[in-house]
């Protein structure tokens, strides 16, 4: 009977707490109000099929579907929902400076860090955006959202933020799990490491992305949001798949010989990884060998006509549009690639 009353006290605990919660005012979750963003219709449901009864949707469409015939996912026309308003324009920073040919930069923060130490560089006016580094950390999904959610958004775009630089990620790789932790939490550029063909780059494409160009979910993600970019130009959703950036790094053999393959798998640009193509080909930097893969990817990302990223040391190298690092004032004394900040990682 004991066990009984302690079973019975302890399942009603978080119904008393939630009770207490709401009775002061804070905000307690509806479970099972609004599932999945969805709210039941003020008509009832009147294309609903009676109870108990087929209603042959696989083989015919309602009256007035745009999709009619039998379902065939290989030829869906996709709806109008998410379209962006007309003329809605650019509202990411980062793609607005790469789309009008100027140079952006960064600085380095480890998934590790403090929020402290992340809101510190996020602040910097010299910063177009934050590589949050996941592929050299011991950090967790975790770890970054108390970082991102400690100062989100931008000043530009979400009241009352006091970040400057836009939150973005190098993951560990990418598949949907890290891609879309990264992008639920509020990334506006994607790095993926390591890349070495053109399904590589085309899988983490798949899972940037939200439809019909992806097949990134809408998901219970914090990005929509009133604190992060629900107040951009056009709406989130409406204008993600425009102004998200999604960049490849080339680092191997592997990935020097299928680059051009890379670049035209729906990636904002490619990196030429200064630190592991030198790891890969034995070669240092001013060796022919060297300077001939730099310049392999350089040539492929003007040929795709797609933007070139490297570390901060090339900001004067011909072409290069985007850095891992800061411009050369924010690094004077400090290091390449944001290593001077507490907390970061080391350039790659």
């Amino acid at each position: 009977m004991k066990r009984l009353m302690a079973a019975a006290l302890c399942a009603a605990l978080p119904l008393a707490a939630g009770v207490a919660m709401a009775q002061q005012g804070a905000q307690v979750p509806q479970i099972g109000i609004q599932g999945d963003g969805v709210s039941a219709p003020t008509s009832g449901f009147p294309l609903a099929p009676a109870a108990g009864v087929d209603s042959g949707a696989v083989s015919r469409a309602p009256a007035g579907a745009s999709n009619t015939g039998r379902f065939n996912s290989n030829t869906w026309k996709y709806g109008p929902r998410f379209d962006a308003p007309a003329n809605s324009p650019l509202w990411n920073p980062v793609m607005i400076k790469l789309s009008s040919g100027q140079q952006v930069f960064s600085a380095t923060v480890s998934g590790n860090a403090t929020p402290e130490q992340y809101c510190t560089q996020a602040a910097n006016p010299a910063y177009d955006f934050i590589w949050t580094e996941m592929q050299h950390s011991p950090g967790t999904w975790s770890t970054v959202a108390a970082m991102w959610n400690a100062c989100p958004g931008t000043a530009t775009l979400s009241p009352g933020s006091k970040s400057h630089a836009v939150p973005g990620a190098r993951v560990s790789v990418g598949t949907e799990m890290e891609i879309q932790h990264a992008t639920d939490m509020g990334a506006m550029i994607v790095i993926v490491p390591t890349v070495d063909t053109a399904a590589e780059a085309a899988e983490a494409s798949k899972w940037t992305y939200f439809p019909p160009i992806g097949r990134r979910s809408s998901g219970s993600n914090v990005a929509g949001s009133a604190a992060w970019w629900q107040a951009v130009p056009g709406g989130y959703r409406q204008t993600y798949n425009r102004n998200m950036v999604l960049v490849a790094m080339i680092e191997t053999l592997e990935g020097l010989a299928n680059v051009d393959g890379i670049a035209k798998a729906g990636v904002t640009g490619i990196f030429a990884a200064s630190g592991d193509l030198g790891n890969f080909t034995g070669y240092a930097q001013g060796d022919p060998d060297y300077e001939r893969v730099i310049n392999i990817v350089h040539d492929s990302a003007l040929r795709n006509k797609v933007k070139l990223f490297g570390p901060s040391a090339w900001a004067a190298r011909p072409d290069f549009n985007g850095f891992q690092g800061g411009p050369p004032s924010a690094n004077a004394g400090r290091g390449r690639g944001g290593r001077g900040a507490r907390g970061a990682a080391p350039a790659q």
